[in-house]
């Protein structure tokens, strides 16, 4: 991908010091550089206009080109490259949101957001409600006239419910309100929220983008109007990814597509076994027919359902204890996406911020199990969680 840089940076780049040779390499070099040399007050004017590069907060050629591919795969005209997911949604909810203002929220999103919504949010003015945006009713009644933004996941965490965008869009419109999604679960393999009316689309760039369990990042992608509004909060907030995490992250993009194809194959073949077996309660998955959002998942998610599915067992401590240490493969993460089939215990993730009452009503129950599926053999996936579900026969 081409860039700009200052007038006498590009010079810099394109002189004696480089050699043509380098000048295309079918691997991107990482510039580790914070800064650019400027000629002069006017080139100093070229880059802080634009022109590019003189400051690595500002604009960077690593982030730019992650950014670059970021806002094709999501249809978008621009991105702005954070530092983590949560850099991307605290930049998008302080810029787009004013004192006295209304955010209606879908109650099944990362509980992180739900903490930053009801506190640093909510300490400067800007209200939130929660509906179930499975119910376009919920939805609509709890529009007021201060709503800003619609903040929804299509395909949600933990519970993996599926939101009808189309029609939340539509809504939203209506109201002269924006769309926020988070794509994180979903990815632009699965839907590409903008097609379908959405404004802004938010990912943790850790989870499948990174796919390889060694960056942190986030994205935002939308219009260029947008973007282009909310670049100057992102600059004073500080949150920049470094050039070594946008250059990794670059790299695993490449393989995206492979990976997150597989994993949603081996989702829907986990999702099947574990379905047929006694000890399992339930299962997560849109491509179960007893799933709540079956029929819109169809409609809607025609590429496949994503590679995160949840299902619940019995509800005991020691017993959801004695299941994970049972396992050989599968690993306990703090996080999710990696190429390596990895679980989480919700209502332990959130334990610490939410009492057990609040927990059990955002669906978090002990035996509430979530699993991130990757790409091994699908035989030894379900091979490993079937044999550790023995704990529960007793």
């Amino acid at each position: 991908m081409s860039f700009q840089m200052s007038r006498d940076s590009e010079m810099i780049y394109r002189g004696s010091t480089f050699g043509k040779e380098i000048l295309d390499p079918d691997c991107p070099p990482i510039w580790h550089s914070t800064a650019c040399r400027v000629a002069d007050m006017d080139d100093y004017d070229f880059a802080n206009n634009g022109g590019k590069y003189y400051y690595n907060r500002t604009a960077a050629p690593n982030r730019d080109m992650l950014g670059d591919a970021v806002s094709f795969m999501e249809s978008g005209e621009a991105s702005i490259i954070t530092s983590s997911g949560m850099a991307a949604i605290s930049t998008t909810l302080l810029t787009n949101l004013k004192t006295g203002d209304h955010i209606l929220s879908s109650k099944s999103i990362y509980g992180e957001t739900i903490e930053l919504m009801d506190g640093l949010l909510k300490n400067m003015g800007i209200v939130t409600d929660y509906a179930d945006f499975t119910d376009l009713d919920d939805v609509r009644a709890h529009i007021t006239p201060e709503t800003k933004i619609l903040y929804t996941e299509i395909i949600s965490n933990p519970l993996i419910r599926v939101t009808d965008i189309d029609a939340i869009s539509a809504m939203a419109k209506e109201i002269g309100a924006l769309t926020v999604v988070d794509n994180t679960f979903s990815t632009p393999f699965v839907i590409r929220p903008l097609e379908h009316g959405a404004d802004i689309v938010i990912h943790s760039l850790t989870k499948f983008f990174g796919g390889h369990s060694d960056i942190t990042g986030g994205s935002i992608t939308a219009s260029k109007a947008i973007i282009d509004r909310m670049n100057p909060n992102f600059l004073l907030l500080g949150g920049c990814m470094d050039p070594n995490t946008a250059w990794l992250a670059l790299r695993s993009i490449r393989t995206m597509k492979l990976r997150v194809e597989r994993q949603m194959e081996n989702a829907a073949k986990l999702a099947d076994a574990l379905s047929k077996d006694g000890r399992v309660r339930y299962v997560n998955y849109p491509t179960l027919s007893y799933h709540p959002q079956h029929a819109l998942a169809e409609r809607l998610l025609t590429k496949g359902c994503g590679p995160m599915l949840s299902f619940r067992v019995e509800d005991s401590r020691d017993k959801v204890n004695a299941f994970i240490r049972a396992l050989s493969m599968v690993q306990y993460l703090g996080t999710l996406g990696g190429y390596r089939t990895s679980l989480a215990h919700p209502a332990t993730a959130f334990r610490n911020e939410f009492t057990p009452e609040q927990l059990k009503a955002m669906g978090l129950q002990e035996g509430l199990i979530r699993i991130s599926v990757g790409i091994e053999e699908p035989e030894d996936i379900i091979g490993d969680i079937v044999n550790a579900l023995s704990v529960f026969d007793a």
